[in-house]
């Protein structure tokens, strides 16, 4: 399989770009999120990819993190979740993102995704839930330093799910401490 390729970037057509490999054009499809991130052509680029292999044809997707790549694997394992589709949710969203949806159990942020329904985006959820570390202290993006996520493990360690705890610190403020961040939180899941 081939798993990353590293040349020059010789032309740029959305989805699809052609690098250049000692001599070798790769034609690649790649998310949005990926090729907005891309250097100009007749630079030197680095994605990793993924080969899908059928009867008719043999797809390369590349990507410009290993996350994403990682994501786009998962969301293709899932029932009706081709490899078009993964790259349109890869489009539409980040992987942290997608990671805090999934979190949250919201259907409302998937079926903003271009080809998502409402059916399609409750089975991503029900299928994606625990497979993208998406738990209380691994949901990229939703803390923003270290005493979040402490009041994040403290708040699990209370008995809150990972929803509530989530949702409890989303307004907490910045640079607050670990005991000011539980109270803040205390107080949200109070009135909540």
């Amino acid at each position: 399989m081939i798993g990353r390729l590293a040349g020059v970037l010789l032309e740029k057509a959305p989805p699809h770009v052609l690098v250049d490999c000692n001599g070798v054009g790769y034609e690649v499809d790649v998310p949005m999120s990926t090729f907005y991130n891309l250097p100009h052509t007749n630079e030197k680029v680095v994605l990793f990819t993924h080969l899908i292999v059928r009867e008719d044809a043999h797809l390369l997707f590349g990507f410009g993190t290993v996350s994403e790549r990682a994501l786009f694997r998962q969301l293709i394992k899932i029932t009706g979740v081709g490899a078009r589709m993964a790259l349109s949710i890869l489009s539409g969203m980040t992987v942290a993102e997608l990671s805090q949806a999934v979190t949250l159990q919201e259907t409302g942020r998937l079926v903003k995704v271009p080809g998502i329904g409402k059916k399609t985006a409750e089975r991503l959820l029900l299928e994606l839930k625990g497979k993208l570390g998406a738990d209380i202290g691994m949901v990229a993006g939703a803390a923003r330093d270290d005493a979040q996520l402490d009041v994040l493990n403290a708040l699990a360690a209370l008995g809150y799910s990972d929803k509530e705890a989530l949702l409890a610190i989303k307004n907490m403020p910045a640079g607050a401490s670990v005991s000011d961040g539980i109270k803040f939180a205390l107080k949200a899941l109070s009135k909540a």
